[in-house]
């Protein structure tokens, strides 16, 4: 993981912060789509035969599950605001 990477979700991570029940819900199915196409993209490697490919295959499932990664860990440290508020 680049440093850059580790420093954002550090900082993310420690700042609390409070969301929208809507804003919420756009992330949790970002989440969700995000841990689909790593599924898909992971499954792809067995039809792929050049090393170059799948190592680049790999490196975009192993992104796209941090990012997931990075975002629960800041949906679990944010608050919902009520609506209405």
């Amino acid at each position: 993981m680049p440093e850059e990477y580790a420093m954002m979700t550090n900082y993310a991570v420690d700042e609390d912060i409070e969301i929208s029940p809507r804003f919420r819900h756009t992330v949790e199915e970002r989440i969700a789509r995000l841990e689909k196409d790593a599924e898909i993209d992971e499954a792809q490697v067995a039809h792929l035969v050049d090393d170059d490919h799948i190592r680049r295959q790999m490196r975009l499932v192993a992104i796209q599950r941090a990012e997931a990664l990075r975002m629960r860990l800041i949906l679990d440290r944010a608050d919902t605001a009520c609506p209405g508020r």
